[in-house]
């Protein structure tokens, strides 16, 4: 039954039911008047139909009203597709009707005016970015549009305009052949100095590599993986080994480095002309892998990193620097504006993000896509105005050393002390500590003050019916190649070493670094979570000594982990470093290259799962041992180093790492140490 006529049928029975009982009324009463007796009934049932049908108008235009709201406005999507939407996401347009006009910073006002923009949860920021120009007015997508491109774009609305489009050569009888997704784009002061591309895909893998030997490039800036949350973003348009042919370019990869950050890769590529003459050229792929599927990268110092080894990288001869993404807007866009707001900063002393993307958004639409990639990329300007570039080359270190250690001037900023004062204001996120400040897990923290944070911390499994059994004071922290290769944990409460052998067997270590005594200074450092002899039971866990030698400057102890329930059995390794004082630093760095080099051989033969390392807090001496093993490593790879950045790294995923100026200091001693030995240390491989 049609729900409009509900009122109308109820209205009828009613007037029947009073037409009904008017009549039994009258024949009881033998009324002769019968139509005077009816009208004023007949007068109340109509205005009730009335009633009722105004009513059911009323509620149905009100229901499609809602509808209407809900499908314009609760369904609404942000300014243009985010790289991990849909395809099918329609772009809106951002910018009002009048924009504001944002002038340019003076990078000696860059600290406050982005402190400002950050206030309210970054309002002015999204304002700022809402500001910009969507795209060029008179731009046109004419080839874009073609039937027989429209299968080359991996986004349908990500387009490149006729007027900054990369052209392909024509290859004969192949109507519509020139065409690739992908634009010319500005950088600081140099034109056209890169080509913004989308992630190629299977179809067009051969077309991006004609580009690549066409325009010259040998530099290749990837933004994106493969996969994100089990979507393809990019297809994978290189060999992992060996070489494949796409086309008329034939591919082989050469060498490839794989970094916490990210990776490089080396091609020898070689193009076969249509009268059948081969050349080559190598190519060089840098690719970012540290940008999450969701937002920007936590912080830009990896950023920052990769920007430079890109600049390393490309020599000044070559052609443009390819950048991609998957739609190549966001990333990409992001990318190419750090770059160029670098160099501003250099040759002005002044940053005009806002003008920038303006400009670059008429060679190619949507550049930068969010209000967080635009607020991402103040904080990297920020990041390298405050702290600036601090990697040294092994050979200036012993020169660098010099400067800090200078006091010829009392407010010298270059000093030690100054350096280390910087990393002080790493600031300390106390709101996001929550599941450590939880009343249930306070007592099972050894110092208040050093607690991890949620986003990073070690989670054991639930035990069944015990709330908050997921928690220990411990947390992953990033080696030189590897992310969450360490993790960093306070010495064990008496109370908590069933949980911390449980996070040995559930997280796979197989090797465990102390750098505390059990007692110093008569005080309780570490409950002593090992058997002397035999084997003690922690929880569901067994654990055996098997072996206790003593090295020169630490003890390696063999021990057998047993899960109980299972009988599962595993070796762990545990290196002690003894004569670390709680308070001072060793007397001497070549015991702490020793026991690193140890550490490192004993990763290599039991596979590389997290290495855990304690010292009483697990901080100040943790953080010292963790900066040391990724600085040294970086020095044996690259004969580069940066502590200052190693050690803001460190403190933005624990707090504290490397506590005192002392420790810092030690770093520098340890490397110094290091370089002076380091042909002697061929087994650290």
């Amino acid at each position: 039954m049609d729900l409009v006529h509900v009122p109308v049928l109820v209205s009828s029975f009613l007037f029947s039911d009073v037409l009904s009982a008017t009549a039994n009324e009258t024949d009881s009463n033998s009324q002769p008047d019968k139509s005077s007796s009816f009208l004023p009934i007949i007068l109340v049932v109509l205005l009730l139909l009335i009633i009722l049908i105004l009513s059911a108008v009323y509620f149905f235009r009100f229901r499609n009203q809602r509808k209407a709201v809900v499908s314009t406005v609760d369904k609404k999507i942000p300014n243009g597709i985010l790289e991990e939407q849909e395809q099918t996401v329609m772009l809106l347009t951002s910018s009002p009707t009048i924009s504001k006009k944002y002038t340019p910073i003076p990078v000696d006002c860059l600290e406050e005016e982005t402190r400002i923009r950050s206030a309210d949860d970054g309002k002015l920021f999204r304002e700022e970015f809402n500001s910009l120009p969507t795209g060029y007015i008179q731009g046109t997508y004419d080839e874009a549009n073609r039937e027989e491109n429209k299968e080359k774009n991996r986004y349908p609305n990500i387009l490149p305009y006729d007027h900054s489009r990369v052209v392909l050569s024509q290859t004969d009888g192949v109507p519509c052949s020139d065409y690739i997704n992908a634009s010319y784009i500005d950088g600081y002061k140099e034109k056209n100095k890169f080509i913004a591309a989308q992630g190629p895909k299977q179809e067009t893998v051969a077309d991006f590599w004609k580009m690549i030997w066409e325009q010259k490039c040998v530099t290749i800036v990837m933004l994106t993986n493969l996969k994100e949350r089990k979507e393809e973003k990019c297809h994978q348009y290189w060999p992992d080994q060996g070489c494949w042919t796409y086309g008329n370019t034939r591919v082989a990869v050469e060498d490839f480095t794989v970094l916490v950050d990210y990776t490089i890769r080396k091609f020898c590529v070689q193009y076969q002309a249509s009268d059948g003459t081969k050349s080559c050229r190598c190519v060089t792929q840098l690719h970012f892998t540290s940008w999450p599927d969701f937002g920007v990268p936590f912080t830009p110092i990896g950023m920052l990193k990769f920007l430079k080894k890109v600049k390393m990288v490309n020599p000044s001869f070559s052609g443009p620097i390819v950048v991609h993404c998957s739609a190549g807007v966001g990333r990409t866009g992001t990318f190419i504006v750090i770059d160029a707001m670098i160099d501003m900063m250099h040759t002005e002393q002044k940053i005009d993000v806002f003008g920038f993307i303006s400009r670059i958004r008429d060679q190619r639409s949507q550049l930068v896509q969010t209000d967080m990639q635009y607020s991402f990329i103040y904080q990297a300007l920020l990041e390298y105005y405050l702290y600036g570039d601090t990697e040294l080359d092994v050979s200036s270190l012993e020169g660098h050393l010099q400067k800090l250690h200078s006091t010829s001037a009392p407010f010298d900023r270059i000093g030690l002390e100054e350096e280390f004062r910087k990393l002080t204001n790493v600031r300390i996120m106390k709101e996001n500590m929550r599941t450590g400040n939880l009343p249930a897990n306070m007592r099972k923290n050894r110092v208040l003050q050093i607690i991890p944070y949620d986003f990073n911390r070690v989670i054991l499994s639930m035990k069944r019916g015990q709330e908050n059994t997921d928690y220990i004071n411990a947390s992953f922290v990033d080696g030189y190649r590897q992310k969450d290769y360490f993790i960093a944990t306070q010495g064990p409460l008496a109370h908590t070493v069933d949980d911390f052998w449980r996070m040995v067997w559930e997280w796979k270590s197989h090797s465990i670094v102390m750098l505390t005594e059990l007692q110093e200074r008569e005080q309780d450092k570490c409950f002593k979570y090992w058997p002397s002899e035999s084997s003690v039971s922690y929880g569901e866990y067994s654990v055996e000594i098997k072996g206790d030698i003593l090295c020169e400057t630490y003890s390696v102890r063999d021990f057998i982990l047993t899960f109980i329930p299972e009988k599962q059995t595993r070796l762990v390794r545990q290196f002690h470093f003894h004569g670390w004082p709680e308070i001072g630093i060793p007397t001497e760095g070549k015991g702490m290259i020793d026991i690193i080099a140890a550490v490192q051989k004993q990763q290599q033969q039991s596979g590389n799962h997290p290495i855990i390392v304690h010292c009483s807090a697990g901080a100040g001496r943790t953080g010292t041992f963790v900066a040391l093993s990724n600085i040294l490593e970086r020095v044996k790879a690259e004969g580069l180093l940066d502590v200052f950045q190693t050690v803001k790294s460190l403190r933005m995923q624990r707090p504290h790492m490397v506590q005192t100026l002392e420790q810092y200091e030690f770093c520098y001693r340890v490397v110094q140490d290091f370089v002076d030995i380091f042909s002697d240390y061929a087994n650290f491989k």
